[in-house]
């Protein structure tokens, strides 16, 4: 993508607050989730857990779930110091998110530090592409989906489906032409009482969408697929490239694993 689509957000700071390790601290607002093409922010740290994570009043870096793995990057300090970021995961109770970079390196980080942070942008922008490739590879294979994982130019599928038969190149194709309707990619926020109205929203069967926020955030393909997801997409399907199905699975008695990697 172009640097252009990429730039650095500052919002303001969510005020609602949750203890981490007996540590007041203020919960991370996800950037992420309002615009998945942001690569850098900048933030307040606003603790540091033994384990050597750095929490931050904002981010960028998605946090791990959902099958997509957390972000990688840098904390960049005011006195030049370039830290990497190998992981981000969520806290206990899910309100802060947690940039994982070593207890050496965390230990040089103070709460009420002002630091910016780089996402590792190619890698993202992979596990979008791929992302989005699997919403659409659930349009093609419509069957419950029994789980999934994202990589860095590949992800899989698992379908509930007890007879066999999948071929590659047929499954292939009509995701190819699916991702070349160049189809936009948007999002919006339903309740928790209308999705427990529209059951068939839900696809997976064993991940449910969390409950307890009062809000359920749709990813939708315009005419092609709408479904509850709290990870990143790209903003048009024709972003995705080509892809290819490279293998089918049988996993247990009324299970296929599908498995699917970016050509281009």
């Amino acid at each position: 993508m172009p640097s252009a689509s990429r730039r650095i957000l500052r919002l303001p700071e969510r005020r609602s607050q949750a203890h981490y390790d007996g540590t007041m601290m203020t919960a991370t607002t996800p950037l992420f989730r309002d615009d998945a093409y942001a690569s850098s922010c900048q933030a307040t740290v606003t603790g540091v857990t033994p384990e050597g994570g750095v929490v931050l009043d904002r981010t960028v870096f998605y946090a791990q779930g959902g099958g997509q793995p957390g972000d990688a990057g840098a904390i960049l300090r005011s006195n030049g110091e370039r830290i990497a970021v190998t992981n981000t995961v969520y806290g206990p109770d899910r309100s802060q998110i947690v940039h994982l970079v070593g207890t050496e390196a965390a230990s040089r980080i103070a709460p009420g530090e002002s630091v910016e942070l780089q996402l590792d942008w190619a890698k993202r922008f992979k596990r979008m592409r791929v992302h989005t490739a699997l919403h659409l590879l659930s349009v093609v294979l419509p069957y419950p989906v029994t789980g999934g994982a994202i990589g860095d130019g590949d992800g899989r599928l698992d379908f509930d489906l007890p007879e066999g038969g999948l071929d590659k190149a047929d499954v292939t194709e009509k995701l190819n032409a699916l991702i070349a309707r160049d189809a936009p990619v948007t999002e919006r926020w339903i309740t928790d009482e209308e999705l427990d109205a529209n059951p068939g929203l839900v696809k997976t069967m064993s991940v449910k969408p969390p409950r307890g926020s009062g809000r359920i955030r749709l990813v939708e393909i315009e005419g092609i697929d709408l479904q509850p997801c709290g990870g990143t997409h790209v903003r048009r399907t024709g972003e995705i490239g080509t892809v290819a199905i490279t293998d089918i699975e049988k996993k247990g008695k009324q299970n296929r694993r599908v498995r699917m990697s970016l050509v281009d």
